[in-house]
């Protein structure tokens, strides 16, 4: 009986063996191998990017924290998230502080600081009778402060005289001169 070549003829002791794996065989099973390296490989590499990003998390269709924001928005979620409504708040008056107060007080009187625990704001004024006239309207100014801040944002406005000169000390400085007696307050 002649077969047809390459192919074995499974007599009665060929039973129960299995055919030897021809050409094409080899072939699939060597590229089934590779492939399955290949995605081994892929979920290796997908596991590194994942842990270079921070984790498994993946963007999907809905919102989520992760998600890019207008830059306003991000600022108020920052200012939120740390708590710094009121000094946000004091430093946009500060901004608006001609607004507040009136161009003619604002060009003589400027705010310098906050101070949150106190609830206290620091005016400095450029001259003694701008610093008298903001004493006598510091308590309106409180108030409107207030509606604008929020009740209890500021209790009292410390107000300040002008600056003078830095004191210097050697031969050449007279003793106890301090300048201009009415710019001091």
């Amino acid at each position: 009986m002649s077969t047809p070549a390459g192919h074995r003829d499974h007599g009665p002791g060929d039973r129960g063996k299995t055919p030897e794996p021809s050409g094409v065989d080899l072939a699939r099973v060597a590229l089934r191998a590779a492939k399955e390296q290949a995605r081994a490989r892929g979920a290796a590499a997908q596991q590194k990017k994942q842990a270079r990003r921070g984790g498994g998390l993946r963007s999907g269709a809905r919102a989520d924290g992760r998600d890019p924001l207008p830059l306003g928005a991000a600022i108020n979620r920052l200012i939120t998230e740390r708590g710094w409504e009121t000094p946000a708040a004091v430093g946009g008056v500060m901004g608006r502080w001609p607004q507040i107060v009136g161009e003619q007080l604002a060009l003589h009187c400027e705010p310098q600081k906050y101070d949150e625990d106190a609830r206290v704001l620091t005016v400095q004024c450029d001259s003694t009778a701008w610093a008298t006239q903001l004493r006598m309207l510091a308590p309106t100014l409180v108030a409107r402060l207030n509606d604008d801040l929020g009740q209890g944002t500021v209790k009292t406005i410390k107000v300040l005289g002008p600056g003078g000169p830095a004191r210097r000390y050697g031969p050449l400085r007279a003793p106890g001169s301090t300048g201009p007696g009415d710019t001091y307050g």
